[in-house]
């Protein structure tokens, strides 16, 4: 399945939604997004996986590095995931403990409008 990426806005919150398989053949498509928007100054993303059905290493590769790339920026990145295959390439690599995942977009927007601590 191909790898569909779209951005939207939602107050100072920019989502990336996502659908398909996330593996190294797509996975820079996903990349040239993210980095799109922290180049253009945005500081609080959502990474919305709700349609995406698998995700490989090289997709965690990617949402880590921008996840440390907002961070040292004083920015903020959280994920919308509630598929269970996509949700445990996150446990079994300990990321859930590293990256703000919600069950719902909704509820990973309203977390990245949060304070930065």
């Amino acid at each position: 399945m191909p790898i569909s990426v779209t951005t939207s806005t939602t107050g100072e919150v920019n989502i990336v939604h996502v659908s398909g398989e996330i593996d190294v053949t797509s996975a820079a498509v996903l990349r040239d997004a993210l980095e799109a928007l922290i180049a253009d100054g945005r500081r609080r993303l959502t990474l919305d996986l709700g349609e995406v059905t698998f995700m490989d290493s090289t997709g965690l590769g990617i949402v880590v590095g921008r996840l440390k790339k907002l961070t040292r920026h004083g920015g903020v990145l959280t994920v919308a995931a509630d598929h269970e295959r996509v949700l445990r390439v996150f446990t079994i690599t300990g990321l859930d403990q590293l990256i703000d995942i919600r069950p719902t977009l909704a509820a990973a927007v309203t977390a990245a409008k949060e304070p930065v601590a």
